[in-house]
């Protein structure tokens, strides 16, 4: 019976092909993606070169090309013809289909007219079709044989000078004659003219490849673009870990996005967020020289350390703020502003703060700290230290003082707070940034005075180059090199009266000149930016008080992994077998593991409003009273209310003479003695007074 089953099975089985009831997963090209990424507004318009041009879209792109490089069907034997030319057979061919007549596409078998004669339909027509005239009947009868296809130069090769045609060939089409004269639409009268020379073509040649190798020269990966989104504020921090697999962004909305390239799909979604420090902007991230950990700096007085998964390491101790000297301090007193880990040695970083000191910190000890730095100042006082940097070797150390001043420290046996180099007046502004190139030669310093210096180290008097026009409204907008130091790039912010949103500009460092500016967002400022050497994509954080996200610009040409890996990998498709129950725990007195922590601001206003925790005393109250109570005017309680009325408590005091009130108690206390004067009666003697002679008075 079972045998029967199973045949009776299999035969139904073999009616259907193996992939019924089975969905093929549609996957996408890899151009497909690249196209849907691809930037639309074309980045080389901001460039000197082209100044003044406006960019094109991709329909206009489109349209040109095909202007350019006209149908290959309406070819013929390879010969490519300029686009007026093109244009030009177009519109004789419509005109033609207008008049009833036939085709320049006409086969060399079909009928036509050979010096007003029928062709048969055995006989082959020699040569090229004769040209048609441009005139017409009034009844729309076609005058002559066909007119010639436009690219048609087989008079001139086959020798057939006979076959009747009406003024020279064509010229080739490397003539421009009619774009030149601009005579397109007149008659060309004569041979066709000879080919340009030698040597204009050759300059047109050579400013053409001088273009090509000016664009070719820093390959900026600017073809594609994708963003991180996430943060509800403007992204203040971005760090990218060495091997380019794990970015982390931080944000005016306190919060710390962790995002990984192998594990992201196309939805481009954080795997963890972190909040470091409740209430507080996060200014800076940092990752170690091994990327096992990465230092978090916010507006607290306390930098933490993560490791590399998210995990809270620690956070360094907080100074007293009562002590004067902040050598004496055990930490920073006021908000960080900037934190940078050793680039040679994983177990030391670096800090700034509102105090007015740097302080090098040791990893493996949060209780205490390596050196303090004090800055030099004009007057004394406190100043604010804006941003700090290690060099490439991490043998020095750059600070920027709110003052605008730029002080060197070189790490040295027996150094101190004294600096090396002291640049008094280097930027009207604060300093937001500042950067060594990987040679120890250039300083980078960027500003809120909408500049960006670059510095000679070894003549620090004055900037080698001042790029301005660079508005920054964001302490954290930092400025950086290209891999191979040729390019420096930072970004802008938006303001209010220019149109222009926020950019990204490139200078070349040979030629101290702007190379070109990409727009990123026509309505965010761009603060942080970074140029991965690994991954050969360009990092962008931009952002507002609404809305904060990090752009990544690459190329699939030229730039490796990456985004490329995040961007080709599509979401998990949800399937009808996938059944995800979210616990919902009913009970109000569940486990603290369950509860949702409520946050301490939350804790402190319900507090303030229980009247015993607060310790609030009771206010009188006003009115008739209510719930056992009278208003003031009647006294405070009800039992006073009662007697007041009922005559047992008088208010006597306010008629009475004080002298007399307290006389009245000392006849009772000589009559009716009860405490004191009964104990002493027995022991102490009688007061004898004086008498008073009244002649002793005279006298005296």
């Amino acid at each position: 019976m079972e045998d029967e089953e199973a045949e009776i099975y299999d035969g139904i089985r073999a009616q259907f092909p193996l992939s019924f009831g089975k969905q093929t997963n549609q996957h996408t090209s890899l151009e497909a993606i690249h196209s849907a990424t691809r930037r639309t507004v074309d980045s080389s318009s901001h460039s000197p070169a082209n100044k003044g041009l406006p960019s094109l879209s991709s329909p206009s792109k489109a349209w040109l090309k095909d202007l350019r490089n006209p149908n290959p069907s309406s070819r013929h034997h390879g010969d490519a013809k300029p686009s007026s030319s093109a244009h030009e057979n177009q519109r004789s061919e419509d005109r033609n289909s207008a008049f009833g007549k036939p085709s320049s596409t006409a086969d060399n078998g079909s009928k036509g007219r050979v010096d007003g004669e029928d062709l048969k339909d055995d006989e082959v027509m020699v040569g090229p079709p004769q040209p048609t005239s441009n005139l017409a009947d009034e009844d729309g009868v076609m005058i002559g044989p066909p007119r010639p296809p436009p690219s048609s130069n087989f008079a001139d090769e086959d020798g057939e000078d006979d076959a009747m045609m009406i003024g020279p060939p064509r010229p080739p089409p490397g003539s421009n004659s009619a774009d030149e004269d601009g005579e397109s639409d007149t008659v060309m009268i004569g041979p066709p003219r000879p080919p340009l020379s030698s040597d204009l073509a050759k300059s047109d040649s050579d400013d053409d490849s001088d273009e090509e190798a000016e664009e070719d020269r820093y390959k900026i990966p600017l073809s594609n673009e994708i963003v991180l989104k996430g943060h509800t504020k403007v992204v203040s921090a971005l760090a990218i870990d060495h091997s380019g697999s794990r970015v982390i962004s931080g944000s005016y909305d306190y919060t710390v996005r962790m995002y990984d390239f192998q594990g992201m799909n196309s939805r481009l979604a954080s795997f963890r967020q972190l909040e470091p420090f409740e209430g507080h902007q996060v200014r800076s991230l940092s990752w170690s020289p091994t990327a096992d950990k990465f230092l978090c700096v916010t507006g607290s007085a306390q930098a933490k350390i993560y490791d590399r998964d998210g995990l809270t390491l620690g956070e360094f101790v907080k100074g007293d703020m009562y002590i004067r000297d902040l050598k004496n301090t055990k930490g920073h007193i006021s908000g960080l502003t900037c934190g940078e880990w050793h680039p040679r040695m994983k177990e030391t970083i670096l800090t700034s703060s509102d105090d007015g000191s740097l302080r090098i910190w040791d990893v493996n000890d949060f209780k205490s700290q390596k050196q303090v730095i004090k800055p030099k100042l004009a007057r004394p006082g406190r100043v604010p230290v804006t941003t700090c940097a290690w060099d490439r070797e991490g043998k020095c150390i750059a600070g920027g003082i709110g003052d605008g001043s730029i002080q060197i420290w070189n790490l040295k046996p027996g150094w101190g707070s004294r600096p090396d180099i002291h640049v008094e007046k280097g930027h009207e502004d604060d300093i937001t940034a500042l950067k060594f190139s990987s040679d120890g030669r250039i300083l980078l310093s960027r500003s809120m005075d909408s500049s960006l210096k670059v510095w000679d180290l070894r003549q620090m008097k004055k900037p080698v180059q001042v790029f301005g026009d660079l508005p920054s409204h964001y302490a954290q907008t930092n400025v950086a090199f290209s891999p191979d130091e040729q390019l420096i790039f930072t970004g802008t912010s938006v303001e209010r009266e220019q149109t222009t949103g926020g950019l990204l500009c490139f200078f070349d460092r040979a030629r101290l000149e702007l190379v070109s500016k990409v727009g990123i967002s026509p309505t965010f400022s761009v603060v942080q930016c970074a140029w991965h050497p690994k991954l050969n994509q360009v990092f962008a954080t931009a952002g507002d008080k609404s809305q904060g996200g990090t752009h990544i610009l690459y190329d699939p040409s030229l730039s490796e992994r990456g985004a490329l890996v995040c961007v080709a990998r599509a979401p998990r498709k949800k399937s009808v077998d996938d059944f995800h129950a979210d616990p919902v725990i009913h009970n109000p007195h569940a486990l603290p593991l369950f509860r949702d922590q409520p946050s301490r601001k939350r804790q402190r206003e319900k507090a303030l409003k229980d009247p015993i925790k607060s310790h609030r005393p009771e206010l009188p109250v006003t009115g008739p009273g209510f719930g056992g109570r009278v208003g003031s005017t009647k006294g405070s309680l009800l039992t006073q209310y009662l007697l007041k009325q009922g005559g047992m408590i008088k208010e006597t005091w306010m008629e009475e003479d004080p002298r007399e009130a307290i006389l009245k108690y000392a006849d009772i206390a000589a009559k009716d003695p009860k405490y004191i004067a009964p104990a002493y009666a027995a022991t102490q003697p009688e007061p004898v007074f004086a008498e008073s002679d009244a002649e002793d008075e005279e006298k005296s």
